[in-house]
């Protein structure tokens, strides 16, 4: 573990151009030094860090040790980290070491500097079919090969596929992900988790799925968004988009 630790760095250049003197704070954890907030959620945010041993950036997501145990989110974290270690593909987000201080964890990775594919389509709207064909042949070769490793990762959506600046796709937050192991005697597994937009009918249906088909269904729903620029399944009141799925239909006003 590394303890984080704050130091003083002289601010230089930017002294003379604000005329105002004095030393900047900078938090370091181990060898490496925090910048600004690039994303956060309920249980985490994430910071653009630099390595200072070789000047590389990366990107470091910052858990509470006690919102984790008070939330009883040890066990997530934990498989989130084993799996991230077991995954090592060139379409997988990579995660380099995970470090700890009393109060918080550090999990360091790889920096994917283009933004969200989530991004991309709200901002451009639907995409061309060669485009969209790159991006979901990456995406399937990234849950393939995690699926050949025993994990489902059981939360895909285009949140959580990040484009690098050469617009690789990266497939990132395995927080939601399960190991084969975890299927229960009939095989399947039975914990009813994802994003109602793009989880499978036979998640809601809580009578146990197959981690597998159930990642594919969302690649489907992803295509679908990529191709079309809006969701299939989708309502404001939560029960009515439930059902929508489950019976597989779409709103009329979607195909009109």
């Amino acid at each position: 573990s590394a303890t984080a630790t704050t130091t003083a760095v002289e601010k230089g250049g930017m002294a003379a151009a604000g005329g105002k003197g004095g030393p900047r704070r900078t938090t370091r954890v181990g060898p490496y030094e925090l910048g600004k907030t690039v994303g956060e959620g309920s249980f985490a945010k994430v910071k653009i860090a630099k390595d200072t041993r070789n000047a590389a950036t990366c990107a470091i997501k910052v858990l509470d040790r006690n919102h984790v145990l008070r939330h009883k989110m040890v066990e997530q974290i934990k498989r989130e980290i084993a799996t991230m270690k077991l995954i090592r593909h060139p379409n997988v987000v990579q995660l380099h070491e995970v470090m700890a201080s009393k109060s918080k964890i550090y999990m360091v990775l790889e920096f994917v500097e283009g933004g969200e594919l989530f991004d991309k389509i709200v901002n451009s709207g639907k995409l061309g079919e060669d485009e969209a064909r790159r991006y979901f042949h990456q995406l399937i070769n990234a849950v393939d090969y995690c699926h050949s490793r025993g994990v489902y990762h059981r939360d895909l959506k285009p949140e959580n596929l990040l484009l690098d600046s050469y617009g690789a796709l990266k497939v990132s937050d395995f927080g939601l992900s399960a190991f084969s192991p975890q299927t229960k005697e009939d095989g399947l597994l039975h914990t009813a988790c994802g994003t109602p937009n793009y989880v499978a009918p036979e998640v809601l249906a809580d009578k146990g799925y197959d981690g597998m088909a159930a990642d594919v269904w969302s690649c489907g729903i992803i295509l679908f968004v990529l191709m079309a620029g809006y969701l299939p399944f989708d309502d404001p009141n939560l029960m009515t988009l439930y059902k929508l799925v489950s019976c597989c239909r779409r709103h009329t006003f979607l195909v009109m």
